[in-house]
């Protein structure tokens, strides 16, 4: 397996980075650790480790967007990864934007700047 270098965060936890492989666009930034990477290897299906649920997830199992990984990239520390991926569904927000960074910094205010996609309440029902 590549050398992540797991054990310098306490958690086993790296960042991935996750970036639309043809527009360039950030769309989230989401912790990973040696098995959510394996499954994304093995699968071609981004894997995450959700700190809030405290499990594996796989990107789109509840809402269909998921992200098919073209690329994935480690920084010259070996503790960052870059997933480039094709976004299938048009939004990897849970919020229902096509990216998590919907939102810009104007002096003490946030002005949302993405387009929703999708209403959350009607896809993450609980």
């Amino acid at each position: 397996m590549i050398t992540i270098n797991f054990d310098k965060s306490p958690d086993g936890l790296v960042p991935a980075i996750v970036q639309d492989a043809v527009s360039g666009t950030v769309l989230m930034l989401a912790y990973v650790n040696r098995e959510a990477l394996e499954q994304t290897v093995r699968t071609g299906h981004a894997h995450y480790w959700s700190r809030s649920r405290k499990k594996l997830w796989k990107k789109g199992e509840t809402s269909g967007h998921v992200q098919l990984v073209q690329e994935v990239r480690i920084d010259c520390d070996a503790d960052t990864i870059l997933y480039l991926v094709e976004q299938r569904g048009g939004a990897a927000c849970h919020e229902g934007y096509q990216s998590c960074f919907y939102r810009r910094l104007e002096g003490d205010d946030l002005h949302i700047i993405g387009e929703r996609i999708f209403d959350p309440e009607s896809v993450y029902q609980k």
